[in-house]
């Protein structure tokens, strides 16, 4: 079953992505938790940080890449911070990098 985050990226729910990559895409949270609160997602749907292996643990160095390059272009590169929630801590069973900004 396709998860929330699969189904934006194919417009099957409407919603703006804002930066993408061939890898990644980049969206708002719906409930902000900050003045900025972006979520940054791999295409490639994976349940859990806990599930990369070898072949898919870049992954992650590719979310920080675009993580640092979004937080230029929204103006908050001089102070944000980087959370990835992990099984009971997840909403969403589909890895992903909370950008979070008070700016």
């Amino acid at each position: 079953m396709s998860s929330i985050f699969t189904k934006i990226l194919n417009w099957k729910i409407p919603w703006e992505i804002i930066y993408q990559t061939e890898d990644i895409f980049v969206i708002q949270d719906i409930n902000p938790e900050e003045k900025t609160h972006l979520l940054i997602i791999p295409k490639e749907e994976i349940t859990s940080i806990n599930n990369l292996d070898e072949k898919n643990i870049s992954i992650i160095w590719k979310m920080h890449l675009v993580a640092i390059e979004v937080a230029k272009k929204e103006g908050v590169e001089k102070g944000y911070k980087l959370r990835i929630n992990v099984w009971d801590y997840q909403e969403i069973p589909h890895i992903h990098m909370h950008l979070l900004s008070k700016y």
